[in-house]
């Protein structure tokens, strides 16, 4: 049950964000990945759309909003992250800039969260 109100409340916030105000779609999104066996973070920059490889993961970005008139406030993203070799999606929903861990990836090596959107 406790599981099933989180995955609501993640699936609403994007559309409660909408519901408190206007939001733009960004033509692209900032990703930092932190590699949990090495230690190292990269920030991934990926156009809306786009695909790009990180390790064995397959990341895409179907969108990127943010509060209309300020690009550098909470963004959220709509990520699809896949595994070489596996049919299935380890990632399909939403990410939350100012709440990482709410909806994140849960991978033996990576860690991915959205930073922010682009604009540019």
């Amino acid at each position: 049950m406790k599981k099933l109100l989180l995955a609501a409340l993640v699936l609403a916030a994007p559309l409660h964000a909408q519901e408190g105000g206007q939001v733009a779609s960004a033509s692209g999104g900032v990703l930092r990945a932190l590699d949990k066996i090495s230690g190292d973070t990269t920030d991934l920059e990926i156009a809306k759309g786009d695909r790009l490889t990180l390790g064995n993961l397959q990341i895409t970005m179907v969108d990127c909003r943010y509060p209309a008139g300020d690009p550098a406030a909470n963004a959220y993203a709509a990520l699809e992250i896949t595994e070489e070799g596996s049919d299935s999606a380890l990632f399909s929903g939403w990410m939350i800039a100012s709440a990482p861990a709410l909806h994140a990836l849960e991978h033996f090596r990576y860690d991915i969260w959205v930073m922010r959107c682009s604009t540019s």
